[in-house]
Order: C-alpha cells, then sequence, then structure tokens
C-alpha cells in the first residue's frame, strides 16, 4: 500500500476521493464540450428535455448556491433563481457556455478542496434541511453526475457517427486491458 496513503485520516481520503471523483467527472463534460458547437448544445431532442446548455446553466447555479458560504448559510440561496437556470433571454455563444461551466466547477471544487477531515461531521444547511458536510458533498456527487450523463447522452444522440468515445471504444475492452497491465 503507498505509504501516503496510509498515513491518511479517513476523512482526508475521502477528500482527496471526492476531488478526485469531481475532476473526472468535469474532465468528462470537458471532453464533451470540446466535441459540440453553439447549436450542439443548445440542441434539444424534445421540449421536455433541457440542452446542454441549459444543463450547464442549471448546474453552475446549483454549485454557486450550494459551495459559496457553505458551513455558513443555507445552500439553497435567496439570490438563486433555479427557474431561471432553465432559460436563456437570448441564446449564448458557445464561450459564454464554457464560461458558466467553468465558473461553477471552479466554485465546487475551490469549496470541496479547501475542506479539512475535521470538518466533514459538521452540519450544514441544503433548503432548511440539515445534513452533514460529507453527505452534502455525496449529495453534490450524485448532482453532478446525473447531469453529466445527460450532457454525454445528448451529444451521442446529437452527433451520431461523428461522436468521439469518452471511454474504452466497443469492440477494444481486451485491447485495453492488455496495454494497462504493460
Amino acid at each position: 500500500m503507498d505509504q501516503q496513503i496510509e498515513n491518511q485520516t479517513i476523512g482526508e481520503l475521502y477528500l482527496d476521493s471526492a476531488i478526485h471523483r469531481y475532476t473526472t467527472m468535469k474532465q468528462l463534460g470537458d471532453k464533451t464540450l470540446v466535441q459540440l458547437s453553439v447549436e450542439d448544445m443548445l440542441w434539444s431532442p424534445n421540449s421536455e428535455c433541457n440542452s446542454i446548455a441549459l444543463t450547464i446553466k442549471h448546474l453552475r447555479g446549483n454549485m454557486l448556491s450550494r459551495w459559496t458560504d457553505t458551513l455558513t448559510t443555507d445552500g439553497e440561496k435567496s439570490y438563486r433563481n433555479r427557474d431561471g437556470e432553465f432559460l436563456f433571454d437570448t441564446p449564448p455563444t458557445k464561450d459564454e457556455i464554457v464560461a458558466l461551466w467553468e465558473e461553477g466547477w471552479e466554485c465546487l471544487l475551490t469549496a470541496v478542496g479547501s475542506f479539512t477531515a475535521d470538518e466533514l461531521a459538521k452540519p450544514i444547511i441544503i433548503r432548511s434541511q440539515e445534513l452533514a458536510l460529507l453527505d452534502g458533498i455525496n449529495r453534490q456527487m450524485f448532482h453532478v453526475s446525473y447531469h453529466v450523463g445527460q450532457m454525454v447522452q445528448l451529444a451521442k444522440e446529437r452527433l451520431g457517427e461523428r461522436w468521439q468515445t469518452l471511454s474504452i471504444a466497443r469492440g477494444q475492452s481486451e485491447q485495453y486491458i492488455a496495454n494497462a497491465r504493460d
């Protein structure tokens, strides 16, 4: 076992793991966005499905609300307009969409990266409900992974054969495993 891992508390291991998992999710989103035009990001297969751009706007709003002053204020900030996260007054540019994505992630990763293992059991409030900081981090991980998965699926549907896989390509598992063992 790695000496550094052996010397960490379970709380330190958890925080390192959370940052790693969040970073991996962000990278999946980054690799998705780079394949898309602004038209692709604004596309929706039907009126009940949010576009990738709206999903990003919602994630940003959620991340800023949850991870600003997390230990001292309700994670559902009074200034947040959740319903407005699912609308654009004017169509955004690709750069504007990516800026929303980056702003949300910067807030989340900075906040989670600043917590200590001793703070994980501290109570936080989200929508007037008290939970441990650790549970809030888990709750956010679930929320983000849900929406990043939606983004990937929408991109795959939109791009079809132009989609470049983000993981092991079909039929390539054995080769991938063999290369990983080398």
